[in-house]
């Protein structure tokens, strides 16, 4: 279940992603970056980072870059709880 969420989540934070360098270049509105956090922090953060990657998106901004990395080693603290956890149990 856990796995499907962060799935489904990223590949939308990914085409949001997407998305919003397409706007990016057309000059046009463009997604918030807080939406984009946001996305990342309630499980899209392997879409987001993989978007900043394949799509150069917002790697020139540091302050978005040190954002996305906080959510990152987030999730991998909270994985790492998660999984000794569910090892301890059984």
């Amino acid at each position: 279940m856990l796995l499907t969420w962060i799935a489904a989540v990223s590949v939308a934070t990914f085409a949001v992603t997407a998305y919003d360098k397409y706007r990016a270049r057309k000059g046009h509105w463009r997604i918030p970056e807080a939406r984009l956090l946001t996305l990342a922090l309630i499980g899209g953060s392997p879409g987001l980072i993989a978007g900043m990657l394949l799509f150069r998106h917002k790697t020139s901004k540091l302050s978005f870059r040190i954002a996305a990395g906080a959510i990152v080693v987030l999730h991998l603290g909270l994985l790492t709880w998660y999984l000794f956890r569910e090892q301890s149990t059984h």
